[in-house]
């Protein structure tokens, strides 16, 4: 996209999103994200060659080869919501190889999905789109449903497969998440075993955080420790909802928090609440990918474009957006990929 027509699309936010500055956390804290990534960061962790081998990869394909930015398509919620919520609004979808299809059409560095997605395609697409295997799921066909994250399958599933990846989701603060995290720490470390990179889906979950009607699960200052943990657990990249708002912690009262995360390493502005984000990616050593939310029609080219901008500005590596490029026809879907992976590739779009 072109940038007269990305600020034309942007309207009265062109100015808010595009020429902030962060006065909050200095950019020059962050380890930005560049086409050395893998030799300047990951070279001196504990990762194996086959590790960062499979991490290069990732960065190394679709439109976005070798510039450190990561654009991935992910099709879990035939599982995580149900088929018939995720595919009815395009059917095409229901045939797993249409998926893998627009992963490599759009232009993506690679396909997230499940085993039974990635698996029955695997022989025919494997080698052509880098595979990133979802282990685990909340599943709601269950009587009353239950939000829990249950394994699907093993590490060495994916493996066999040829996955580059693995993916896994916590909920972190919930009643469950000590288990989840034993489970996907262990997950993780066979996946490091095996030689492939690990992307953790880093959510919070729990009714506590919802105080006096206002929801506090995408606050910054939650999701922000949600992303220390993830990291903590071995993920080499966090898949995390772009923050809404701030101080969980302080409504909650729950935990422990400084005044100088609101008074000095945050504000009002989105840029700089992601930037709290990359911050606790141990400074952007570990890549912050932001996800595209649900589609709500019209509205969603607009929505993912200011998410991507927000994302980049941050210090973040990329984004994870599905429901957005599916739940529309094929060409449609290719091209709102594209436009947000145009946000990485234009020169113009710096860190904040």
């Amino acid at each position: 996209m072109e940038s007269e027509k990305m600020i034309e699309l942007l309207g009265d936010k062109a100015e808010y999103l595009l020429s902030h500055i962060c006065t909050t956390i200095d950019k020059k804290l962050i380890h930005l994200p560049s086409p050395n990534h893998i030799e300047e960061i990951w070279v001196n962790s504990n990762r194996s060659n086959q590790v960062l081998r499979s991490l290069q990869a990732l960065l190394g394909h679709g439109r976005l080869s070798s510039t450190g930015y990561c654009s991935i398509l992910p099709v879990d919620q035939g599982v995580e919501h149900s088929a018939g919520s995720a595919f009815a609004p395009n059917p095409l979808y229901f045939d797993p190889e249409n998926i893998i299809k627009l992963a490599i059409e759009g232009g993506c560095n690679g396909v997230a999905s499940t085993f039974g997605v990635l698996g029955i395609m695997s022989r025919k697409y494997a080698h052509k789109i880098p595979f990133i295997v979802k282990i685990n799921h909340n599943e709601l066909l269950s009587m009353p449903n239950r939000y829990d994250q249950t394994l699907f399958g093993t590490v060495k599933n994916a493996w066999d497969m040829g996955a580059v990846a693995v993916g896994a989701t916590v909920y972190w603060g919930s009643a469950e998440s000590p288990r989840q995290l034993k489970e996907i720490a262990e997950a993780f470390q066979m996946a490091h075993e095996l030689g492939m990179a690990t992307i953790l889906w880093c959510y919070t979950r729990n009714n506590a955080f919802k105080v006096d009607g206002i929801d506090y699960h995408a606050s910054a200052d939650l999701t922000g420790q949600a992303n220390h943990l993830g990291v903590t657990i071995g993920a080499d990249i966090i898949k995390q909802k772009l923050p809404t708002n701030n101080g969980g912690y302080l409504a909650t009262k729950q935990g422990k928090t400084s005044p100088l995360v609101y008074e000095k390493l945050t504000s009002d502005h989105p840029i700089d609440l992601t930037r709290y984000q990359v911050l606790n990616c141990y400074s952007g050593r570990v890549g912050l990918i932001n996800s595209g939310g649900e589609s709500f029609g019209e509205s969603d080219l607009k929505e993912a474009v200011i998410t991507a901008i927000v994302n980049k500005r941050a210090g973040g590596m990329g984004l994870i957006l599905g429901r957005k490029a599916f739940q529309r026809p094929f060409s449609d879907g290719v091209n709102m990929l594209k436009v947000i992976q145009d946000v990485y590739l234009d020169k113009n779009i710096t860190i904040a």
